[in-house]
């Protein structure tokens, strides 16, 4: 009767075990994130941060790139974590960044501007979460598909797009402190997928 080692054993469970845990994590990370999409609680951001890091480090550990099966399920949740998780984070580092900044009743924020030959206010970067939603989604796909260049061209559109809106030193700030969260949490989503692909 042949025994198996301990150490060869361990070698083909222990990366399993890995991919399983890093999978679990990412879809506990989801479930926080997606309870903070209705009213943001900052702890929950904290923890689904963590366990995020957490899971990627753990399709590190193993050294090679998983099964197709966790590749697959890793990528759906890293997608679906990106487009959900990157608002909430934004949310709470612009939160973090901008204590004084008003908020408008639109979802943007006050700024002073000139209104018709007068000294007034006016709300600008309304309608953000879809373009959020949109902007993590290509990135995550970007990234996913092996084309992360295509982030500058986001990048590009998004500012184009905006750009009426950032003649406020404050609508700057937040459109680059913004943008440079979501497009930070997308990418981490889609390096989980990466380093699990190998």
């Amino acid at each position: 009767m042949t025994t198996i080692p301990i150490h060869s054993l361990f070698g083909v469970i222990g990366p399993i075990v890995a991919w399983s845990f890093a999978l679990l994590l990412s879809i506990a990370s989801l479930c926080c994130m997606v309870a903070t999409l209705r009213s943001p609680r900052r702890p929950l951001v904290y923890v689904a941060s963590g366990l995020l890091a957490i899971a990627v480090v753990l399709v590190i550990l193993p050294g090679q790139h998983a099964p197709l099966v966790f590749q697959v399920l890793i990528g759906i949740v890293a997608i679906a974590l990106s487009v959900a998780g990157g608002g909430p984070a934004s949310q709470v580092v612009l939160a973090l960044a901008s204590r004084a900044t008003v908020a408008g009743a639109n979802g943007g924020i006050v700024v002073h501007a000139r209104v018709d030959g007068h000294d007034g206010t006016r709300e600008v970067l309304r309608g953000g979460t879809t373009i959020g939603f949109l902007e993590r989604f290509a990135t995550t796909g970007a990234i996913i598909a092996g084309f992360p260049e295509a982030i500058a061209v986001l990048v590009a559109i998004k500012g184009v797009g905006r750009f009426t809106e950032l003649d406020a030193a404050e609508a700057r700030e937040r459109f680059i402190i913004g943008t440079l969260t979501s497009l930070v949490w997308a990418c981490v989503c889609a390096a989980l997928f990466r380093i699990a692909a190998g």
